[in-house]
């Protein structure tokens, strides 16, 4: 019997489609703050299965832009840490996240068996699934005669659907000096098909202060923060270029038809395939600001910025690519990849430095909709490759 059948014979898949489904069933809408504590204790409940220390980690202060142009606080939930075999040479870090973008109030709440191999439910593929195929890829490993041979960190966030802002300096924090990440975002495709490389992310709010008048009366006093606003849009839009996109999203402040506005907030979301383009933007939004502060005599403040630099994949994460690729082999499992629009912490974990494979997570589709599913088949499945993953980087390089 191969490595890798003896790995997938101690996996119990249907014990894994009960824990799921119990651990879908629990609205942890990011916002959710008694969701997310509850989903956070049965998770730290599940891997104090596991070697090592656990414990709950509290977010980073975030804040945000209301539509009064107020920066305010937002809160966020813990993010579970658990650190095995710290003193081994050879380290690895295993991420998720808790945390769904379903709020408390949204109708989609309950999971449903469709048929024998899917199942439908709220955080079924993203990610409720890929924390379990965490769960028991690493319970497989752990009775392997080579897990004594590193150590891994283990780090399932509260805030990933929103840009991880309250986990990034955690996350960053749990990479340094890592040889070899894994995300458990789900398949890129239903087939299992891996993302490769990504670009990044980065959301703004930017505040125009102007000054009210009469519209009749004295409209020439008023400085008109909903045009400063619409022009800042228009020439947001002139930037875009064959590395950047530039989506602006959404417009909020203006008064009563017989006021000239003093507030706009201006909302916008940038893609950067390249850091260049990333450096560029940020340059070019800086000199867009002061332009047009100037003209339109209003004051300008920027809040915001890129979260998720963009993913290239190097030599040695092409060769960890390899490796799941040639360990799925080794269980029956065809496995690809191709590039992808979409972020996640692997952005993040590949920013400093390690190589990472970010959707080892289960097969699935349709997430972020209430027609979310997941293949029941790939609890199991994926677990076994992750297992054997492990097992191989337990004893061989990249």
């Amino acid at each position: 019997m191969s490595e890798g059948e003896t790995i997938a014979g101690r996996i119990d898949g249907a014990a894994m489609l009960q824990q799921t489904c119990e651990w879908a069933a629990i609205n942890s809408g990011t916002g959710n703050l008694a969701g997310l504590a509850e989903m956070a204790g049965r998770l730290a409940d599940a891997f104090a299965a596991l070697p090592g220390q656990l414990s709950l980690v509290e977010p980073a202060p975030v804040t945000a832009i209301d539509a009064n142009g107020t920066e305010v606080e937002k809160p966020h939930g813990r993010h579970l840490v658990l650190r095995v075999r710290p003193e081994a040479e050879r380290r690895l870090l295993l991420t998720g996240h808790m945390d769904t973008v379903f709020p408390a109030d949204h109708p989609f709440q309950a999971v449903t068996r469709v048929d024998a191999d899917t199942v439908n439910g709220p955080g079924t593929a993203d990610m409720k699934g890929g924390l379990n195929v965490i769960l028991h890829a690493l319970t497989a490993f752990e009775a392997t005669a080579d897990a004594a041979r590193i150590g891994y960190d283990v780090m399932v966030n509260s805030d990933e659907e929103t840009g991880s802002l309250a986990s990034v300096a955690l996350i960053a924090e749990l990479a340094r000096g890592k040889y070899a990440a894994l995300t458990y975002e789900p398949s890129a495709l239903p087939d299992g098909t891996l993302a490769h490389a990504r670009g990044g992310t980065g959301n703004y709010s930017v505040t125009i202060r102007g000054r009210s008048a009469h519209a009749g009366r004295n409209p020439h006093e008023g400085r008109n923060a909903v045009v400063a606003a619409a022009e800042l849009v228009l020439r947001l839009t002139r930037l875009e270029a064959e590395d950047i996109t530039i989506n602006p999203a959404k417009i909020e402040g203006g008064a009563a038809n017989n006021v000239v506005p003093d507030l706009a907030v201006v909302r916008f979301n940038i893609r950067p395939k390249t850091t260049g383009a990333m450096a560029r933007f940020e340059g070019q939004l800086a000199d867009l600001a002061t332009e047009i502060a100037e003209e339109r005599e209003v004051a300008i403040h920027r809040h915001g910025g890129v979260t998720r630099p963009p993913k290239p994949v190097d030599a040695r994460a092409q060769k960890l690519f390899d490796l799941v690729r040639d360990c799925g082999a080794e269980l029956g499992q065809s496995i690809g990849w191709q590039p992808s629009g979409g972020v996640c912490d692997g952005n993040n974990i590949a920013a400093c430095g390690v190589p990472v494979v970010d959707t080892m997570g289960v097969r699935g589709g349709a997430i972020h909709s209430p027609q979310e599913y997941m293949i029941v088949p790939s609890l199991a499945e994926r677990a076994a490759l992750s297992a054997l993953v492990l097992a191989r980087l337990s004893t061989g390089d990249l």
